[in-house]
């Protein structure tokens, strides 16, 4: 009996150890910034102090859940992300008055007078914010690696610190090894916190001003404004500018510095409403600390902004970013790289075809195509930001998302087999289609109320053109208000537009409904139709060769704004919601021509003019348009620098532009790639 009585007991004692601490631990490197946590924590209760000695030593501490928060530069955020540390940025600064300004420019500044440019560095003493710094460090060193300024073969020859101090005089590089080159300008212990007077942006600039550096690499916010006239900027092609050319004689956009955590909702929910509530207590000065500035947040900061709660440290900072700290890391060194391209299936049956290309595509020990996979389209669409897949056919709406996160379009799909030998650059098009049963009595005027059956959640003609159509009637973003139910695979689970799914026909602990991939009977432009055929919805939105050619063609009437009456779907010019782009291959800039080589070669083999019927890649076998659509009779180059946004179409993003006011609309993927000023795609 007594066993008994203690379960609850140990059971609420399991909770309450569980349950996130009530005071936000923050985690602070210096004296100063020690005495500003304290200073907080009197005025906010809801803050503790903790205090490391360096970044690290504080990632370490929030990884472990000694800490909880501290706020980083973009290098660290990239740092923290690593798999040994799995933390992300959960809220952002903002430096902004009236409009949002979540990145700044990195620039190497001189004083006015001297006589150099930034081809004329080698020899020179440098001031730098710190190793690993954004400003200080990745984007200068990165851009004078990549102009061949400084020579570096690579990690293999030196590490990049040795090329740096063989570059220049001397410096001060706090974070750097103690003794060395790196570390003879500074003016204390060249430690990377505020130990150390010329550490961060104002230790820096403070380095140049008082002679001991010729050049400072900074943020272009440092320099105080009654200073700027005795100084200049160093740009790129060798001249100089003045400060308020900062835009067009930078370095590069860096991401704003960001307040990092655990992967811990909760976690972050307490830290976001912990600052908000803070009063009497100005988180953003650091005068009352003087001559330290930036403790805890950059002084500059207007305001905090939380990211979307899905954005990790690699969404954050963007590609551009991401690829120069990896030059300076060399990651991508490899010895013997595959020359494949890595192809994302989503779902079980398109990983089971694209294993079965990729084994047909064995040549002389060697295979064309390699298999990832991920659950959704957008996570393979973060796979091909991250270098672990290379490419994948998605339709207009998913073109628009990947676009937005800096993929280009490669290869379009060309439905019409006339045009596959024509020089013609002719993009094949669909068009958006409204399906309900013949006799079935609805009609566009009565659709209001009534179930409908959705391709997927962000698809084209199964959810941006009919939702982009009802937006504009009822300017209600509330879609739910207009459909009963329905089923939009993507939607979230508790979802009116998941009710109607069917999954994958289990009875039980069925984990496909309403996902957003082939595992869902009801997904797509064939699972859509089902879901009509088989009574879970009253309309289905489709294209319009999705309807003419199912077997039952003669059971179904199409129907649209304006028309009193449906029509027969042969009549799809005349009654349809839009025209939409054909499918689309997106990858990186970087290995475009890689994948249209690879992709034109393996449509040769395997296309539909090839009579060998080992493999067909525009047949699917168990499934419906898996890979490529099933319509799809060759992939056609789209012209090499076409953007997502030429090769969709002003018609189109005016579609997309309308409905993406409606925030609900926005994928999470999106949101992120698409939140602060530093990524304008």
């Amino acid at each position: 009996m007594k066993a008994l009585l203690l379960l609850p007991l140990l059971g609420c004692l399991a909770s309450v150890l569980a349950a996130p601490s009530a005071k936000v631990k923050w985690c602070v490197k210096s004296n100063q910034e020690y005495r500003k946590c304290l200073d907080l924590a009197a005025a906010a209760p809801a803050f503790s102090c903790v205090k490391k000695e360096s970044t690290l030593e504080c990632i370490i501490a929030i990884k472990a859940g000694e800490a909880d928060a501290i706020t980083v530069d973009g290098g660290d955020v990239y740092t923290a992300g690593l798999n040994n540390y799995d933390l992300r940025p959960i809220i952002v600064e903002d430096y902004g008055d009236q409009n949002s300004e979540t990145c700044y420019h990195a620039v190497a500044v001189a004083k006015k007078g001297t006589q150099f440019g930034i081809r004329d560095l080698g020899g020179k003493k440098s001031c730098h914010t710190g190793l690993g710094k954004s400003a200080g460090w990745v984007m200068p060193i990165g851009t004078l690696v990549s102009l061949g300024i400084i020579q570096w073969a690579g990690i293999e020859d030196k590490p990049v610190e040795e090329a740096v101090a063989s570059f220049f005089h001397s410096s001060c590089v706090p974070g750097a090894t103690k003794g060395s080159k790196l570390c003879e300008l500074c003016a204390g212990d060249c430690s990377r916190s505020h130990s150390e007077p010329y550490y961060d942006y104002s230790g820096a600039f403070q380095c140049l001003a008082d002679g001991a550096g010729d050049v400072a690499f900074v943020k272009h916010l440092t320099v105080p404004d009654e200073e700027k006239s005795k100084y200049e900027l160093l740009c790129k092609d060798n001249t100089r500018a003045s400060f308020e050319n900062y835009k067009t004689c930078s370095l590069g956009k860096v991401p704003a510095h960001a307040v990092i955590s655990r992967k811990d909702e909760q976690l972050a929910d307490l830290i976001w409403n912990s600052l908000n509530e803070v009063q009497n207590f100005n988180l953003f000065s650091s005068e009352a600390y003087a001559p330290a500035k930036n403790l805890m947040f950059k002084d500059s900061t207007k305001k905090l902004v939380r990211l979307p709660s899905n954005t990790d440290s690699f969404l954050y900072l963007d590609a551009e970013y991401m690829s120069i700290i990896r030059s300076l890391k060399k990651e991508q060194t490899s010895g013997t790289a595959s020359t494949a391209i890595k192809w994302c299936a989503v779902g079980h049956a398109e990983t089971s075809k694209c294993d079965t290309w990729s084994i047909n595509s064995v040549t002389d020990d060697s295979t064309s195509i390699e298999c990832q996979n991920a659950p959704s389209v957008d996570e393979c669409l973060k796979k091909i930001m991250r270098k672990e897949a290379d490419a994948m056919a998605v339709d207009g709406g998913q073109v628009y998302t990947a676009g937005k996160c800096g993929l280009v379009p490669a290869l379009v799909e060309q439905y019409d087999s006339s045009l596959c030998s024509s020089s013609s650059d002719k993009s094949s098009s669909y068009h958006a289609v409204a399906v309900v049963k013949k006799d079935s009595g609805v009609t566009w005027a009565t659709l209001k109320g009534k179930r409908s059956c959705h391709t997927g959640v962000g698809r084209n003609a199964g959810w941006n053109a009919p939702m982009g159509v009802i937006y504009k009637l009822t300017r209600d973003c509330q879609f739910s208000n207009f459909f009963s139910s329905g089923c939009a695979p993507g939607a979230e689970l508790n979802s009116p537009f998941c009710q109607q799914c069917k999954g994958s026909g289990k009875a039980v602990g069925d984990e496909a409904k309403c996902k957003a991939s082939s595992d869902e009977l009801y997904y797509g432009y064939t699972g859509a139709l089902i879901c009509l055929d088989e009574d879970a919805g009253d309309v289905a939105f489709v294209k319009h060769s999705t309807v003419l050619s199912s077997s039952n063609v003669d059971n179904y009437r199409l129907i649209c704004p304006g028309r009193d009456t449906p029509v027969l779907p042969s009549e799809y010019e005349q009654c349809n919601l839009a025209k939409m782009p054909a499918h689309a291959v997106m990858t990186r800039p970087e290995v475009r021509n890689e994948v249209v080589r690879i992709l034109l070669d393996q449509q040769t083999k395997f296309g539909k003019t090839q009579t060998d019927p080992m493999f067909r890649l525009f047949q699917s076998e168990n499934g419906n348009n898996l890979l490529f659509k099933d319509s799809t009779e060759c992939l056609q180059e789209i012209p090499a620098g076409t953007s997502y946004q030429q090769f969709l179409g002003s018609e189109f993003m005016d579609i997309m532009s309308a409905l993406r006011q409606c925030t609900t609309t926005i994928p999470d993927l999106e949101k992120s790639c698409t939140f602060h000023s530093c990524q304008e795609q």
